[in-house]
């Protein structure tokens, strides 16, 4: 028998660091068991922002999906600054060839290509928006 959905939420959680609370609320699940799994899974990735769509079902169980940190946080941090520039023309840091490459290799899954070439101009264009140079 096929398990009615009540609700998908998509949210970002610190990684492994989750904690009951009004965000989770509204999810509709067991909060402290989903907290959890969710840190035992995100262990690895503690200070760092977390993506997760949680697919709840009507008997309070749920379904969550992991995905990987946000282009920005990883960009600001490959280029030591703590944040990027309000207007595009001002260049607030800069990060290199390499770590572009890094930052594009981590973000291919969840990205709409498959190229790395793709993936690699997808990072410059939101390091060209937050005002990050690639040297």
């Amino acid at each position: 028998m096929k398990k009615r959905v009540t609700k998908v939420v998509k949210m970002e959680l610190p990684g492994g660091n989750a904690h009951p609370g009004p965000k989770l609320a509204s999810a509709g699940v067991n909060m402290s068991k989903f907290c959890t799994d969710f840190n035992a899974k995100t262990g690895d990735r503690k200070g760092d922002v977390v993506p997760v769509i949680i697919t709840a079902y009507e008997d309070k169980s749920y379904d969550f999906v992991i995905k990987t940190t946000p282009v920005a946080p990883l960009i600001l941090k490959a280029a030591n600054v703590a944040k990027g520039s309000g207007n595009s023309k001002q260049i607030v840091g800069s990060i290199t060839e390499a770590q572009l490459e890094e930052i594009a290799k981590y973000k291919l899954p969840d990205l709409n290509t498959e190229d790395l070439e793709a993936a690699k101009k997808i990072v410059a264009g939101s390091c060209r928006q937050m005002g990050i140079a690639i040297k």
